[in-house]
């Protein structure tokens, strides 16, 4: 297992970041190792921290402004190569059909319910480290 997990939060609201760093704690879940947080509030630094790589895992807010968290996961899925899961905050539940749209690999609805939220980052921190044992094998 490695020593962290590196995860990107981007959002516009400090609020959203700070309720993302809350529920995460140190680490989501006993198996996946300690998590370290990258806060991105602008698409450019999102797009900047993903090329110089070791992003594990993605958390977008599909309600950030002028550049969605949905729009800027469909556009990494699409540009960065081998994208880290993408876990997306909605809104609203009925919101779940645009998350697929964006091809994220889970979403959580807002407000944050953190036992949620970690079970759903701890679940693709889990896929992204069995991916990198995978290729590394």
């Amino acid at each position: 297992m490695q020593a962290t997990a590196t995860v990107l939060v981007y959002s516009d609201n400090a609020n959203t970041r700070e309720q993302v760093r809350l529920a995460v704690g140190r680490r989501p879940a006993a198996d996946v190792p300690p998590v370290e947080l990258v806060e991105c509030a602008t698409q450019p630094a999102v797009l900047e921290a993903l090329e110089q790589g070791g992003i594990d895992v993605c958390v977008l807010d599909g309600e950030t402004a002028p550049a969605g968290g949905m729009g800027v996961c469909r556009q990494i899925k699409d540009e960065i190569f081998q994208c880290p899961p993408v876990l997306l905050l909605i809104g609203r539940p009925q919101d779940a059909w645009l998350a697929t749209w964006s091809r994220a690999d889970a979403a959580v609805t807002h407000p944050l319910d953190p036992v949620a939220f970690a079970d759903a980052l701890a679940s693709l921190l889990r896929r992204r480290l069995l991916t990198q044992v995978s290729a590394a094998v």
